[in-house]
């Protein structure tokens, strides 16, 4: 395999650089790797994978695009607004770098799809945000024996690391019990600044790319963490440990990670055809509200406990937010101060 002369224009500062030079072009115009999730962390690791020329890029993501990801999720546009991530990101990368290509995959990773899917790539980027997909992405790579690149973003920090690496630890090693759900809100609920992801998705591209090309300390059994308000970064070690053996993949990551599924859950659809027996609670914050509702009382999550004699339970309640999350702690705080009353979940929330 050899560099077209065009593609020798386009990676020249690749081909001058030591360390990299035409060998390492070709290892990552060899390279297959899969970014799960075109969100905050998938938007950065994209652009510079695709920039520094990776031959096939997948990018697996079931979501749409949403205004409130424009703050950080840089690939987007309004124009965007309601259309595929996946699919949207690599129509935007391919005008980027002609000579990559991409396999766009439309739909959510689970337990059914993730082994055969990671068999067809070399290397594993985790761009998602939640900590379900993170263990099912975790055991997926152990099982396939292939190196797991690391990234997670909380209000203002960050956290990078390589998993699975030639023998290194991997994420149960460094994380062996999921937090508990109410511990763990996601940006959606608490916020993130806008350029975080844009920092952490950066330095997991270039661990990608240095784990490819063979160059450089890669950070594996190493756990950086970045804090942009202070500016500060540190590196934790960590070691291996028994929990890196994989065996199987768990029958359900979200029960793993305790996010209970509902007793009593409704779909949208459901809702509309009945809506006139139930009564309504958004628990989403005030701006999700006023991009969008279906009516109901409002009361934020964050407000429930003090306000929740408010709630009109002349009826059954059907509780909502965005996924279906938020709702359900709602519901778990509600049926410990109603007896009697009737709460239901609707399921994955307004999407």
């Amino acid at each position: 395999m050899n560099l077209s002369q065009e593609e020798q224009k386009q990676y020249n500062r690749h081909l001058i650089l030591d360390k990299i030079g035409e060998e390492g072009q070709l290892k990552l115009k060899q390279a297959k790797v899969l970014v799960i999730g075109a969100g905050g962390l998938g938007c950065p690791v994209l652009q510079y994978l695709t920039a520094a020329g990776v031959g096939t890029i997948g990018i697996i993501d079931d979501d749409v695009v949403d205004q409130s990801n424009l703050q950080r999720q840089v690939l987007y546009t309004i124009d965007d607004i309601g259309k595929s991530k996946a699919e949207t990101a690599a129509n935007r990368l391919s005008k980027l770098n002609p000579f990559v290509q991409f396999h766009v995959y439309k739909e959510k990773l689970t337990n059914q799809n993730a082994v055969s899917l990671f068999e067809k790539y070399d290397v594993i980027v985790d761009g998602s945000d939640n900590f379900a997909t993170r263990y099912l992405t975790n055991d997926a790579a152990v099982l396939t024996q292939k190196p797991l690149v690391y990234g997670a973003i909380f209000k203002f920090e960050g956290q990078v690391s390589v998993f699975n690496y030639q023998g290194s630890a991997t994420y149960r090693c460094l994380y062996p019990t999921p937090p508990k759900p109410e511990e763990s809100p996601n940006c959606s609920e608490i916020g993130v600044i806008g350029v975080l992801p844009g920092v952490i998705g950066s330095l997991q591209a270039n661990e990608a790319i240095k784990v490819i090309c063979g160059i450089g300390e890669v950070l594996a059994n190493k756990l950086l963490m970045y804090d942009t308000l202070s500016m500060r970064q540190m590196i934790l070690k960590f070691e291996r440990t028994d929990k890196a053996e994989v065996t199987e993949l768990d029958n359900d990551y979200e029960f793993f990670c305790g996010i209970k599924t509902a007793n009593h859950e409704i779909t949208l659809q459901e809702l509309q055809n009945n809506l006139t027996s139930y009564n309504l609670l958004d628990v989403r914050e005030d701006w999700e509200r006023e991009q969008h509702h279906i009516g109901g009382q409002h009361i934020p999550l964050g407000e429930l406990t003090q306000r929740y004699e408010e709630i009109n339970t002349e009826k059954p309640v059907i509780v909502y937010c965005k996924s279906g999350v938020r709702s359900q702690r709602a519901i778990d705080f509600l049926e410990q101060q109603f007896d009697s009353i009737t709460f239901i979940n609707l399921k994955k929330g307004l999407g």
